[in-house]
C-alpha cells in the first residue's frame, strides 16, 4: 500500500493553551496523518521556532522548516495541510500547488474575500492538485444521522433549511456546507440578506458582522436561512439550535443548546419532540481525522473528496453574496460577480460600523 508522505504549515499552539491564538488545527491535522494508514507525517513549517520544536517533538517529525518555501524545495511531498489564518491561505497554497504536491488540505474560511477564494481554487485545478478544505463537520454523526432521516422521508418532503451561528464567515462557512450537504450539493439561485456591523470584531484576522440575515433559494425551490449574531446566537445557545431541517410532514433539529444532539417530530411522533440516539456531537478533532483519511482515500481513487474545494467554494459563494446583498441592497442573483468582500469595502470606507 502506497504512504503519501505530508507536511504541515502552521503549527501553532494548542486551544486554551498560554499564548494560543487560535485553535492549534495543526497539531489536530497531526493527529489525521498519524491516524491514516496511508499516510506518512515527515515535515512541518512554522514562522515560530518555539512552536516548531514543540510541534515536531510532540508528533515525531523529523523535518523541521522555519521556512515553508523551504520544507516545499528540500521534502518530497504528497499533500500538504495549511494551518493558518485566512489572509494567508491563496499565498501559501498556491505554494504548496507550484512546488508539485498532489493534493492540499486547507483550514476554512477559504480567504478573505471572494477573488481571493476563487483564485485559490483555481491555482490549484490549474496544477492538478486534489485540493480540500476542513469542512470537518460533514463527518459528524449528528448530521449524518439528519441526512439519513431525511432522504429516508421521516419529515416527507425538504421545504427549508434553517441555520444558527454568531456570524456568516468563520462559522457560517460551516453552516452553509452543512446545508449544501443536506440538500444534495444542488446549486443557489439567488441570495437576499443584510448586516450590521456596529460592533463588528476580527476572527482569526478577517472582520465579521455583528449581526446578520441570509435568505436564499436552491434551484430545486428548497430555500434557506441563516442568521448570525448576538440575539441569534443567544437564541442558537437556549431555546434554539444549530441546524434546523423542516419538511413538509415534519422538523429534524441538530445541535440542541442545552438538549439532544438530535431530536426530530413528524407524524408518526404525534408533533412531539422524540430524540434520536447519536453518538458525539457537532465539534469533534475525530471528524478532522475523518476528513484527512477521506481525502487520502480520494487520492487513491480519483474521486471527489467529501471535502472538496468545489463544495467549499460553494458554501463560501453565500457568504459573500449576503455581504454583497446588504451593499446593493438587493437581491443578488448568482454566479457571483465580484472579487472584493463588501462587508470588508463597506467597513474602510465607514459605510458600515456606526452605532445609530
Amino acid at each position: 500500500m502506497s504512504v503519501y508522505k505530508a507536511g504541515i504549515i502552521g503549527c501553532g499552539r494548542p486551544r486554551r493553551e498560554e499564548n494560543a491564538t487560535g485553535f492549534g488545527q495543526g497539531h489536530i491535522h497531526a493527529e489525521g496523518y498519524k491516524a491514516s494508514p496511508d499516510c506518512e507525517l515527515v515535515a512541518a513549517a512554522d514562522i515560530s521556532q518555539e512552536n516548531l520544536d514543540r510541534f515536531c517533538e510532540e508528533h515525531s517529525v523529523p523535518g523541521r522548516y522555519l521556512d515553508h518555501r523551504e520544507m516545499l524545495s528540500e521534502e518530497t511531498l504528497d499533500i500538504v495541510s495549511v494551518c493558518v489564518w485566512p489572509h494567508l491561505h491563496l499565498q501559501l497554497c498556491a505554494d504548496a500547488a507550484r512546488a508539485g504536491v498532489k493534493a492540499i488540505h486547507c483550514e476554512k474560511p477559504i480567504a478573505p474575500t471572494w477573488g481571493e477564494s476563487k483564485a485559490l481554487v483555481a491555482v490549484c485545478d490549474e496544477h492538478n492538485v486534489q485540493l480540500t478544505f476542513n469542512h470537518q463537520r460533514r463527518f459528524g454523526f449528528p448530521f449524518r444521522k439528519a441526512r439519513e432521516l431525511l432522504d429516508a422521508g421521516v419529515i416527507g418532503q425538504l421545504v427549508r433549511l434553517e441555520a444558527f451561528c454568531p456570524n456568516l464567515y468563520d462559522w457560517g462557512t460551516h453552516w452553509f456546507d452543512m446545508m449544501f450537504m443536506y440538500n444534495d450539493e444542488t446549486p443557489v439561485e439567488w441570495v437576499i440578506g443584510q448586516i450590521d456591523a456596529r460592533e463588528a470584531r476580527p476572527v482569526f484576522g478577517v472582520a465579521v458582522e455583528s449581526q446578520g440575515l441570509s435568505l436564499f433559494q436552491w434551484r430545486n425551490g428548497v430555500q434557506g436561512l441563516m442568521l448570525t449574531g448576538a440575539k441569534s446566537s443567544e437564541g442558537a445557545r437556549g431555546d434554539y439550535c444549530g441546524n434546523r431541517l423542516i419538511g413538509t410532514e415534519g422538523m429534524i433539529e441538530v445541535g440542541v443548546r442545552d438538549g439532544p444532539q438530535l431530536r426530530l417530530r413528524n407524524l408518526e411522533s404525534g408533533g412531539q419532540w422524540r430524540e434520536v440516539d447519536v453518538a458525539g456531537g457537532i465539534h469533534g478533532g475525530d471528524y478532522v481525522k475523518a476528513g484527512i483519511q477521506d481525502l487520502a482515500d480520494a487520492l487513491k481513487t480519483g474521486r471527489e473528496p467529501e471535502l472538496s474545494g468545489r463544495r467549499a467554494l460553494q458554501a463560501t459563494e453565500l457568504i459573500f453574496a449576503t455581504y454583497e446583498s446588504s451593499r446593493r441592497r438587493g437581491r443578488v442573483d448568482l454566479p457571483l460577480e465580484i472579487e472584493d468582500s463588501p462587508l470588508l469595502s463597506m467597513l474602510e470606507r465607514g459605510e458600515v460600523g456606526t452605532s445609530r
